[in-house]
């Protein structure tokens, strides 16, 4: 009831605002997702509206927007984290809902030159020369193993919590290898799921990763941040654990993606189309 109150204020509050103001609306998962699409927004004709809220910042979004939907309400459109969603083929065909290119904004700017200009800022020339690997895919190739077994956890139902959990335990920070059993076992820590057994964890993880997905869809954002901080420790950098702090690389992250980007992604082309679709309402700013 308490989530169908929140969701319900928020399109009230919207259609208030309507009343004095005929530009467009733009819903967006939590306040680091606003500061991120405000930069490319045209904030004169349009107003960004945080979602948040139980059971998630996503399912709130596409609640609000039904809500509106419904109305008739004119003008409003969503931008959501795709998360599991192609994998699960849930194809969106919903006009005004659009979700990210990939799993979820932190992982469109790994995925980006924003990554190289992170790395070039809190790296080591020489140890990223000693890895001998590419950063983004050594990051790829430890993340995979922690989004299979979110969405294990998700298809399964096994209702395991990865809020919380200490990368440092399955990750060395002095050369970067990743242990997957002692990934599960922390998992399992957190979880309190003592009756799930390792080897059929390990099984599961062995069995998705066969599919070979899109790794750029099965990993979480945050994991790849959480990754890049540890490796930036030691691995890769010399730098302090407060000095790249996962919230602090998301931020520099964020900075270092430019314009130019966006406008290559997907999700640029699908809201240019929005908006050709729903003249006279604008969301970019530089839309012609």
């Amino acid at each position: 009831m308490r989530e169908f109150i929140t969701v319900d204020r928020v399109a009230n509050k919207i259609r208030q605002l309507r009343e004095t103001y005929s530009g467009s609306f733009l819903l967006v998962e939590g306040s680091s997702d606003k500061v991120f699409y405000e930069r490319f927004v045209n904030k004169l004709a349009c107003h960004l509206e945080i979602t948040a809220g139980k059971p998630s910042s996503k399912q709130c979004a596409i609640e609000i927007l039904e809500i509106l939907e419904k109305s008739n309400f004119q003008g409003v459109l969503a931008i959501i984290d795709a998360d599991f969603d192609r994998l699960e083929n849930l194809a969106n065909k919903r006009p005004n809902l659009l979700p990210t290119d990939t799993h979820d904004l932190e992982t469109m700017l790994i995925k980006s030159p924003a990554l190289e200009k992170v790395v070039a800022e809190f790296g080591s020339e020489e140890k990223i020369s000693h890895l001998n690997q590419d950063v983004r895919e050594v990051l790829l190739k430890i993340a995979i193993s922690i989004g299979y077994l979110r969405y294990i956890s998700q298809v399964d139902k096994l209702n395991l919590t990865f809020n919380g959990i200490t990368f440092s335990k399955f990750i060395d920070e002095k050369n970067w290898q990743f242990n997957e059993l002692k990934l599960i076992q922390e998992v399992k820590n957190k979880s309190q799921a003592f009756a799930l057994k390792d080897e059929d964890l390990q099984q599961g993880l062995n069995s998705k990763k066969i599919n070979n997905h899109d790794h750029w869809q099965v990993c979480c954002g945050h994991d790849l941040v959480e990754i890049l901080s540890i490796g930036l420790r030691k691995a890769i950098g010399t730098n302090k654990a407060v000095d790249v702090e996962p919230n602090s690389l998301e931020r520099s992250l964020r900075l270092a993606y430019e314009v130019a980007y966006f406008c290559k992604t997907q999700l640029y082309l699908e809201i240019t189309l929005w908006e050709i679709n729903n003249k006279p309402f604008k969301v970019l700013q530089n839309d012609g």
